[in-house]
């Protein structure tokens, strides 16, 4: 594969746009500016076709027509009354309208409307896990092991297990399971204490050394999303210069194999 194949093309151009976008580390320039618009009319074509065949199609048309996931399906209802989400739908478009601007806030209207009814349950979804992790049992129910003992061998290995085995180990609190949940739970009472800030803590030493220490806890959660966010970027920078080094110069250019 050279660069005259339409894979050196592809692989070229690709390499072309990755450079442009990296020379904004430089500074602001009409080449970054360049494919940065490139990328997002890219980005905003392909929202369109996705918003069609991930969204529309299976979620409003399929169902309308009568059409299953897998193909037409003879006989199958189809549930018409869903066509008036369709003018709907088109209402919120004029808001680009000076003059019927209005009409556009009636589906935003209906959206907001079913948004604020869904948001109990979908509160309880989201955050009702949260709750019920951050009240895990902090004393071990046995002594016998700091940790659990590994149970998910093979079946039909020497060191699997009988199911009643099994079930009592996951059963127990272990001491690692037990310092790791009081540890949560501490976290989790810090961090709600600072931020309850209808009482005066000043005079209350205990209740102050409570409400700094869940400061501090919050600091080490904020820099570890933040080095997370930093090894997500370094990943990205290393698959990008994998492709230009490795896929581009390597293999295409110089025509090494491996």
């Amino acid at each position: 594969m050279g660069l005259a194949s339409y894979e050196g093309i592809k692989l070229t151009f690709g390499v072309l746009a990755t450079v442009g976008l990296y020379t904004v580390l430089y500074r602001e320039n009409k080449f970054y500016r360049f494919f940065e618009h490139m990328f997002l009319g890219l980005a905003a074509g392909w929202m369109l076709v996705a918003l069609w065949t991930e969204t529309l199609k299976a979620s409003w048309w399929d169902i309308m027509v009568g059409r299953q996931p897998e193909g037409d399906t003879p006989g199958a209802p189809g549930y018409w009354i869903l066509a008036i989400l369709l003018p709907i739908g088109l209402m919120g478009y004029f808001v680009f309208s000076k003059k019927h601007n209005w009409i556009s806030r009636v589906p935003i209207g209906i959206i907001i409307g079913l948004w604020a009814g869904q948001q109990f349950d979908a509160w309880m979804q989201k955050y009702g896990p949260q709750i019920q992790a951050s009240t895990k049992p902090i004393f071990p129910t046995t002594m016998d092991s700091m940790t659990r003992p590994w149970t998910d061998y093979p079946a039909g290995s020497a060191q699997a297990l009988p199911p009643e085995t099994i079930a009592a180990i996951k059963s127990n609190v272990y001491l690692s399971q037990a310092l790791t949940n009081l540890i949560a739970l501490v976290t989790v009472i810090c961090v709600l204490a600072y931020f309850i800030f209808s009482v005066d803590w000043k005079g209350n030493k205990a209740a102050g050394a409570v409400t700094k220490t869940g400061r501090y806890l919050l600091m080490v959660g904020f820099g570890a999303i933040f080095g997370s966010t930093v090894m997500m970027r370094f990943s990205l920078l290393i698959d990008r210069m994998y492709f230009v080094w490795i896929e581009w110069l390597k293999h295409t250019v110089l025509g090494i194999p491996g």
